[in-house]
């Protein structure tokens, strides 16, 4: 697996932006904007990797569930988790009509697998049995955990932004008053940080889990007939891209916004053909080699 390649990554992301919120620090404050700025990366740094799911969940509004309420789901990630010898993930479903999964949390043994209640209308048992072989396979190879880093971090940049137009511009001359343009800067940065990491690790890694993902359930054809009905429910239904949900939406297995012109060059999923197309290859070459 690349838990270990993941890890340094996700170091590396973390470092990167505490610098860029270092910098900013000092810009706007000086060292007291500094020392705020070092507590405030730290607390960031804490948040977004111990709560990097509950930031995710919470986005999507998915609410756990029971056993008792969805049987066939639990049999579904039971099943796989036992396979690759895992711990049993929690279960969320999310009321969202648009078919989508994502997987989220720092390892295996705090991972949520979350599925919406729109996939669980259009998948059959297999199609959704793929799926999970999807998410979990995101959930062994550690990635989940940096894309939900970069997720926090785009949105607390986001709202540090936010927070800091309101503060007073101070009379021009003033050394210590915040710099509109440093404002600007960061409004620009942060998210422009996350997004170019999504882009750098996501594509490979949707490739990635949909290859473990097959080899996990022994199923390739189940998993593209599912990815072809989500993208074609996902396209009909495109969830609003605002707020929290775009920080969310590079953990989904597909694009839940409606792609186009600029938003297709931040998109941080290969092209669904793309992947249907691999899926089909290694099914071909599974049935060649019996």
């Amino acid at each position: 697996m690349h838990s270990h390649h993941n890890g340094l990554k996700t170091a590396a992301l973390l470092g990167l932006l505490t610098a860029l919120i270092l910098g900013v620090g000092y810009w706007l404050g000086g060292s007291a904007g500094l020392v705020l700025a070092v507590l405030f990366a730290l607390a960031i740094n804490a948040v977004s990797y111990f709560f990097s799911d509950k930031i995710a969940l919470r986005a999507m509004r998915a609410r756990p569930v029971s056993e008792a309420e969805f049987p066939a789901l639990y049999e579904i990630v039971r099943e796989l988790a036992t396979t690759a010898r895992q711990p049993m993930p929690r279960l969320y479903v999310s009321p969202s009509m648009q078919p989508n999964a994502f997987a989220t949390g720092r390892n295996p043994q705090h991972a949520a697998v979350a599925v919406t209640v729109g996939i669980t209308q259009i998948l059959d048992r297999r199609e959704l049995r793929g799926v999970i072989g999807h998410e979990l396979s995101h959930v062994y190879n550690r990635d989940i955990l940096i894309s939900s880093v970069a997720g926090a971090l785009a949105g607390i940049v986001t709202s540090i932004a936010q927070l800091a137009i309101f503060l007073p511009l101070g009379g021009g001359d003033d050394e210590d008053s915040p710099n509109p343009a440093a404002l600007l800067l960061m409004l620009i940065l942060g998210p422009l940080a996350a997004t170019i990491i999504q882009l750098a690790i996501s594509r490979n890694r949707e490739f990635q889990a949909d290859e473990s993902g097959a080899a996990l359930t022994g199923d390739p054809l189940a998993l593209a007939s599912a990815l072809e009905k989500i993208q074609y429910g996902a396209q009909r239904l495109p969830l609003p891209a605002q707020g929290q949900l775009t920080s969310a939406a590079h953990l989904m297995i597909a694009n839940p916004f409606r792609g186009g012109g600029l938003s297709s060059l931040f998109a941080t999923h290969p092209p669904m053909e793309q992947r249907v197309a691999r899926l089909r290859q290694r099914a071909g070459a599974i049935q060649y080699a019996r």
